[in-house]
């Protein structure tokens, strides 16, 4: 190739290169710029939730969803831009997004219900809680799952859309808790007696609140026991030593008193044919 033939080529070609590398470069100048401008909004995000004190969790998981959502919206116009054509990228990015969505609904009901707990807090961990058919103490919760401890130490892993989909029972939230005991009594015992000795207890466990004031009154008259309750308030973490500790005493006080607590029996009476 002589001289004046690669002079012609070049003359020829030099304006279209010209342009796409012009192209090329303003696309990558926007795509860093895209990344540049996702990565700080995703640091304020991150900033502005930790700031807040919102899970870490769900605080990464925001900032990352934040970034990538900017970094397409700046890559995709960046690629057009440069000539590359993005409708048929767009259209196989929504099917597959659909097919994925389509595939992992139950994942992804769980993944909602987990942005809902974290968000909203109905329980945290600690809490004793009533959820999903379970009781337990709660040990974690991500964004899929929720898992809890027994009493007797098992570990029960409950999906969020199982636990979010009923009532949330939370015992350890508020920072007192209600006794209630309903003891009953014969019908020929004294009822004052029983009640001087139920105030008794009461007034003697330094666990047990002044105020509100117990209450110790007569509930219901049984089928074949007069039935009184008793209802002290202590601390939520007092709540189960001191209802073991009242319900032993008073059957120490009921007996030593001579106050019967009746129990179910049937009377069976035999008619003799003439």
């Amino acid at each position: 190739m002589d001289a004046s033939t690669l002079q012609e080529l070049i003359a020829q070609y030099a304006p279209e290169a010209s342009a796409i590398g012009i192209r090329a470069a303003s696309a990558l100048a926007m795509i860093l710029l895209g990344y540049w401008a996702a990565k700080f909004i995703s640091g304020l995000t991150r900033k502005g939730m930790v700031k807040r004190d919102i899970d870490a969790t769900l605080t990464n998981f925001l900032a990352k969803l934040v970034f990538c959502i900017i970094f397409a919206l700046a890559a995709i116009p960046s690629l057009a831009h440069a000539g590359i054509q993005t409708a048929s990228v767009i259209a196989a990015l929504g099917a597959a997004g659909l097919a994925v969505g389509l595939a992992l609904q139950g994942s992804l009901a769980n993944f909602a219900a987990g942005v809902l707990l974290i968000a909203f807090r109905p329980c945290r961990v600690g809490d004793w809680i009533d959820a999903g058919g379970c009781s337990g103490s709660v040990e974690s919760i991500s964004l899929f799952s929720t898992i809890l401890l027994t009493g007797d130490y098992k570990r029960i892993v409950i999906p969020n859309a199982k636990v979010m989909s009923d009532a949330i029972t939370n015992y350890s939230v508020m920072p007192r808790r209600r006794i209630d005991l309903i003891v009953g009594i014969s019908y020929d015992a004294d009822m004052r007696v029983a009640k001087q000795i139920l105030l008794k207890l009461v007034e003697a466990d330094d666990r047990i609140f002044k105020d509100p004031a117990p209450t110790i009154a007569v509930s219901e008259l049984g089928d074949s026991s007069v039935n009184l309750v008793c209802r002290p308030w202590v601390a939520t973490s007092d709540y189960w030593p001191t209802r073991w500790k009242l319900t032993e005493d008073i059957k120490t006080e009921f007996d030593a008193a001579g106050v019967g607590i009746p129990y179910p029996q049937m009377d069976v009476h035999f008619h003799k044919q003439a």
